[in-house]
């Protein structure tokens, strides 16, 4: 009986070990982007890996060491980039994951360990190789007064999903709705124009949110984020600038550090990073980019107020690796608490998300009317002393912009005018 039993294990481990030691790759997600597509592969354990491509037709393969599939492959929207995902043994023990592709791509492979969130994971990112989908402004080839651009980040987003609040919420999609929200409303102002940073559910790393906004030469970058705090009465909205000193408070400490982790839930490959995007975390000689941050900001707060509770009724500074763009004024805005739970039943308030959106375009608005960025049509603006007779109508037509430009430009809530008023006009043509 005892030589039976070590006849037996001997058998297992000659011809069934290697089953033992395999890892599985247990689940699959995918976020699909506008330029890229990211997998990410949810695992048993830690595994070793190794990528290539073949062409005719374009693909990617992966070879994961001593690992099997326990879990199925296929996902509802893979993103334009991928046309489909096949899997088979490869050297009988590891697993093969091919990517069938629709074009020529620049894939990137790393893996993370676990967090509070996940576990292992293999994190696939495919890029097209044109490039980025934001050329460059290059401001000596415009030949006309440019708007003014406003980058606006919707944080986290994809792998990442941000603070949740006590139903659920997540954080990741309310602070995009209002994103969406604050960009048609800076889309509407005379002489302005916004881009999002992403306008879907996938995931940017922060350094990616950053290159996007100076690619396309913005003159703000606003980050949009729904703070969360262990004690849930705690509730409010609160603004926030970089600060290379240290904190302005153990609260923008905090918020910081979190907003920061970002990178390590998303997972970031350090890989290929070039000394442009290096700059950007090592470059601290930020003083006329902060000031002009500051000033933004306490617009934007002293609008934010007329909406709700705040939080903190000054301007906070920390060191938040997303606003660390040297030559871009740029602000951090935590709408509310997420984790309070009158706060999270506002944000999913389509009228709270709107009547916050309107509240930091119009402190936006109201600061590049003082400060219009040279180049601009903002800074072509011209002053008009309102005589006997004139109306609004014929004013707008004489400067050939509409009524409603010159009403927004300076406040006004109908076309009454009065003699004597000084008009500013905005740029048109």
């Amino acid at each position: 009986m005892r030589w039976s039993k070590v006849l037996c294990t001997f058998v297992l481990l000659l011809f069934g070990g290697s089953g033992f030691a395999q890892e599985g790759v247990d689940g699959l997600r995918a976020w699909p982007a506008p330029d890229h597509t990211r997998l990410v592969f949810d695992l048993s354990g830690p595994v070793k890996h190794k990528l290539f491509t073949l062409s005719n037709p374009e693909r990617v393969v992966i070879d994961i060491e001593d690992a099997s599939l326990t879990t199925s492959l296929k996902h509802k929207n893979f993103g334009k980039l991928l046309k489909g995902i096949r899997s088979g043994v490869h050297n009988q023990t590891d697993l093969r994951i091919v990517l069938d592709l629709d074009e020529k791509i620049r894939p990137k492979s790393f893996a993370l360990s676990p967090n509070d969130k996940y576990g292992h994971r293999l994190v696939i990112d495919l890029e097209k190789s044109g490039g980025s989908s934001h050329p460059v402004r290059r401001l000596n080839q415009v030949e006309r007064a440019r708007e003014v651009l406003v980058a606006i980040d919707a944080g986290h987003g994809g792998e990442d999903p941000g603070a949740s609040g006590p139903s659920g919420v997540r954080e990741k999609t309310v602070v995009l709705a209002i994103a969406r929200k604050l960009a048609g409303l800076i889309n509407k102002e005379p002489g302005m124009r916004a881009i999002l940073t992403r306008d879907g559910d996938y995931y940017l790393s922060l350094l990616k949110r950053v290159e996007k906004a100076r690619q396309a030469n913005a003159d703000l970058f606003v980050s949009l984020h729904a703070d969360a705090f262990r004690d849930s009465r705690v509730k409010g909205a609160s603004v926030f600038i970089l600060s290379n000193r240290g904190a302005s408070s153990e609260h923008a400490r905090l918020i910081a550090h979190k907003e920061n982790s970002s990178d390590l839930i998303g997972g970031v490959s350090l890989d290929g990073k070039d000394s442009l995007l290096a700059s950007v975390l090592l470059d601290l000689s930020q003083t006329a980019s902060n000031e002009a941050s500051y000033n933004v900001a306490e617009q934007v707060l002293q609008d934010i107020k007329k909406v709700g509770k705040i939080h903190k009724y000054k301007v906070e500074r920390a060191a938040f690796r997303v606003l660390k763009a040297p030559d871009i004024p740029s602000l951090l805005i935590e709408t509310a608490f997420i984790s309070n739970p009158s706060d999270e039943r506002a944000l999913v308030s389509s009228d709270h998300q709107y009547k916050m959106a309107r509240a930091i375009k119009n402190g936006i608005r109201n600061y590049f009317q003082q400060y219009p960025p040279p180049g601009t049509l903002l800074a072509e603006r011209q002053t008009y002393v309102i005589s006997r007779g004139d109306t609004l109508s014929e004013i707008a037509r004489q400067y050939r912009v509409s009524t409603d430009a010159i009403r927004h430009f300076n406040g006004l809530s109908d076309n009454t005018i009065r003699v004597g008023q000084v008009l500013q006009i905005p740029g048109g043509g």
